[in-house]
C-alpha cells in the first residue's frame, strides 16, 4: 500500500461510523457514475456495428435455432 493510500485508510478508520457510511455511500455513487473503461468499451462494442456485432449475431442465431440451453439448466448440471 502506498504512503498516500495508507494515510487515507488511517483517516477513514478514524471516522465516526456515520461518517464512514456517508463516505461509502459517496464511493458507491461515484463508481456508478464513473464506470470503468472496460465497461465503456463493452458497451460501445455491443452496439450495432460494434466489434462484438458478429459474435452477438451468431449467439442470436444459435438461440433461434435451439442450439443453446437455459442458464439455470447448465448451472444445475455443473
Amino acid at each position: 500500500m502506498t504512503t498516500t493510500v495508507r494515510r487515507i485508510a488511517d483517516e477513514v478508520l478514524s471516522l465516526r461510523e456515520t461518517e464512514r457510511e456517508e463516505l461509502l455511500s459517496w464511493l458507491a455513487d461515484y463508481e456508478i457514475a464513473h464506470p470503468d473503461r472496460w465497461d465503456k468499451d463493452i458497451e460501445r462494442d455491443s452496439l450495432p456495428g460494434g466489434r462484438l456485432d458478429s459474435l452477438l449475431n451468431r449467439v442470436r442465431e444459435d438461440i433461434a435455432a435451439g442450439r443453446t440451453k437455459p442458464l439455470d439448466e447448465v448451472i444445475n448440471n455443473a
